[in-house]
């Protein structure tokens, strides 16, 4: 998952796939791919949108990529 197969890339795509599992469900097994990947997307939609970032002074990826352009 990482570009240059760096073991530090590797540990922030493992936190990354953490929270995607834990608090957005994507841990748990799918009857369908369809609904497997449905559910990725609303993860990946609530992440970038709705959940507030440590590092990014709780604002969304999302509102920060809106300040920014």
């Amino acid at each position: 998952m990482t570009e240059e197969m760096h073991c530090y890339e590797n540990a922030n795509a493992e936190w990354l796939n953490g929270i995607l599992k834990q608090e957005y469900g994507l841990g748990c097994s799918f009857r369908r791919k369809k609904q497997a990947l449905a559910a990725t997307d609303e993860a990946m939609f609530l992440y970038n949108t709705k959940r507030p970032h440590l590092s990014l002074n709780y604002e969304t990826p999302e509102k920060m990529h809106r300040k920014i352009a």
